[in-house]
């Protein structure tokens, strides 16, 4: 990200509860339950929810089951997102958390739910990941925010969840090869 935009970005006017000027239903879907809406990091609380949530759900989970709740997270929430944006007047809040919980699903979505099941670091080390491309926006993923109104807020996630679960499915199928 070029410093001009890091500024822009990060300087904005902080506004703790701008959430509730929209509806319950956009405040709930857009903060993921409230996780939004927790002090500081509002962006970590919502992957670490996510994370979380990850495990008990690998359980009755199928292979891409990760893949698909990501997307289907991403096209549903979009809409919600606008209205939110809209209705606070306000672009890309912190508050607004479900971009987070698609990203961080997708960055488990290229390795085996059982993998997850017999491993509950899995989600943690996807959550670390997922946050260091979410937070530095290397490789391109800084651009993904410019597209307009929800797909900005909703891509840029994407993109840093793929980068996230290419790195830990490189760790799952490699390291197995390299020790044996």
């Amino acid at each position: 990200m070029m410093n001009e935009e890091v500024k822009a970005k990060y300087k904005k006017k902080k506004v703790p509860h701008e959430w509730r000027k929209t509806d319950k239903i956009s405040a709930l879907v857009t903060t993921f339950f409230g996780a939004g809406t927790l002090p500081k990091m509002p962006g970590t609380w919502g992957s670490l929810a996510a994370a979380i949530l990850a495990y008990p759900i690998s359980f009755y989970c199928f292979n891409g089951c990760f893949a698909l709740l990501s997307f289907i997270v991403f096209f549903a929430a979009i809409p919600f997102v606008n209205k939110a944006m809209r209705d606070c007047g306000t672009e890309d809040p912190g508050w607004i958390v479900i971009d987070e919980v698609a990203g961080q699903w997708l960055a488990l979505a290229l390795v085996p739910p059982e993998f997850i099941m017999q491993n509950i670091w899995v989600p943690l080390v996807a959550f670390a990941l997922f946050r260091f491309f979410d937070i530095t926006k290397p490789l391109g993923i800084h651009r993904f925010e410019k597209f307009p109104e929800g797909w900005g807020v909703m891509a840029d996630d994407m993109l840093g969840g793929l980068y996230a679960g290419i790195l830990l499915a490189a760790g799952y199928y490699g390291i197995p090869m390299i020790l044996g």
